[in-house]
């Protein structure tokens, strides 16, 4: 339970830090959130493995997944910036590989590193990876923001010709304090305001949330089901992890295909394309299916290999849902991408901070078998929201009723 309470704190700060950083972003740039955010992240990893008592820990977790969540914030922001429509379903696939493997990968590593060394160096070695990465990240990242860009270009062509005439066609009369005050709410308008973003975005939430369930609890249900040690229990994650593999060669292989052809065509696309039914439908069905074959296996002693079978198709689904989905509200909502993630991460962090404390209690009373199944029911009554916005999301979208609201 303490174990799961730690995971827990850590995706809290994933909640709140996006409130934050998407403002902040849209005002300054992606690169200077991803700088300090990357410098912040190493020194309360550090702080992390030099804790003392329970107290500090809770709270450098919790700064750690505050800072850590800039990346989350700002990537589908920053490949949106970068990229066409066309070109972005396999780069958004590839974006997330991290957040969705790391979570599959950690607790394998984190296991045998635990065993080994103690559980201090596990966050040593997080301390020395995000170092890297962040002297790296320092030297080769460059500012993507359009509207950023295109004011530091007015800017030197006033100081460079004296004429104060010269404007970004993104620049206001507002302050940066009223720039912000705006950009502060408006993930929070998006996500109760937007039909859209509300029910896509609690589609994901759920998933995210029902995602850590297993993980904080795969080690405990091998252990008691199959007795295996604390290493091998690790190993477990390693279906999920297939099977999200395999969901990201699905996304990547077809989305992106999708869009050409219909361009090849002359045919004007849409973001709705991103929610094809070849996919969206599988992926809907998968998550449950997946679900109810891990829970039963579980419950009633199946091999072990069973239950993993019911993760990798569960890992498939997952996948999916979740690039599919970000992929779409990026490119409904380009100008707005970072707000409009940080709207998503909100929702999909706090039940993915809270459904885990939840996990092993609904367990105890349920079992496996019904426990999974009602998680399963879960995922499947919102699995018709992406054909249901496949068909009548433009209609939606485009409604001056809810344009206004932003």
């Amino acid at each position: 339970m303490l174990a799961t309470f730690v995971v827990a704190v850590f995706v809290l700060g994933f909640a709140f830090g996006p409130l934050l950083l998407a403002p902040l972003s849209e005002i300054y740039g992606r690169n200077p959130i991803y700088h300090v955010c990357n410098v912040l992240f190493t020194v309360f990893s550090a702080g992390c493995a030099l804790s003392k008592n329970m107290g500090m820990l809770i709270a450098f977790r919790f700064l750690s997944g505050l800072a850590g969540v800039a990346v989350v914030t700002c990537g589908s922001g920053s490949i949106s910036d970068m990229l066409p429509p066309q070109k972005r379903g396999a780069a958004m696939a590839l974006w997330s590989l991290g957040p969705l493997l790391g979570p599959v990968i950690g607790p394998i590593a984190g296991g045998y590193l635990t065993q080994a060394e103690g559980w201090r160096w596990v966050f040593w070695v997080i301390t020395v990876a995000s170092g890297a990465v962040t002297v790296v990240a320092w030297f080769t990242l460059k500012e993507t923001y359009h509207p950023v860009l295109l004011e530091r270009k007015a800017a030197q062509l006033r100081k460079d010709t004296g004429n104060p005439s010269y404007r970004s066609k993104f620049q206001t009369d507002e302050t940066p304090k009223q720039i912000f005050k705006h950009a502060l709410v408006r993930p929070l308008k998006m996500l109760f305001l937007s039909p859209i973003i509300n029910l896509m975005c609690m589609y994901i939430a759920i998933a995210y949330g029902i995602m850590y369930i297993l993980f904080t609890t795969f080690t405990f249900v091998f252990e008691d089901q199959y007795g295996f040690d604390t290493s091998s229990a690790g190993l477990t994650f390693i279906g999920s992890g297939v099977g999200s593999l395999l969901g990201l060669f699905a996304v990547g292989s077809l989305s992106d295909r999708i869009l050409k052809r219909k361009i090849a065509a002359g045919i004007e696309i849409r973001p709705e394309d991103r929610l094809p039914l070849v996919l969206t439908i599988p992926a809907g069905l998968s998550l449950p299916i997946g679900l109810f074959i891990y829970g039963w296996t579980a419950d009633k002693q199946v091999h072990w290999i069973a239950p993993m079978i019911g993760t990798c198709i569960t890992g498939f689904g997952m996948i999916c849902i979740l690039i599919c989905i970000q992929t779409y509200l990026v490119d409904a909502f380009t100008q707005h991408a970072a707000s409009v993630n940080a709207a998503n991460a909100v929702l999909r962090s706090l039940l993915g901070a809270l459904l885990p404390l939840c996990g092993l209690d609904m367990y105890d009373a349920l079992g496996l078998g019904w426990g999974n199944t009602f998680l399963g029911f879960l995922a499947l009554i919102l699995a018709p929201a992406p054909w249901l916005f496949y068909f009548y999301g433009e209609r939606i979208r485009t409604n001056p009723k809810w344009q206004r609201q932003f």
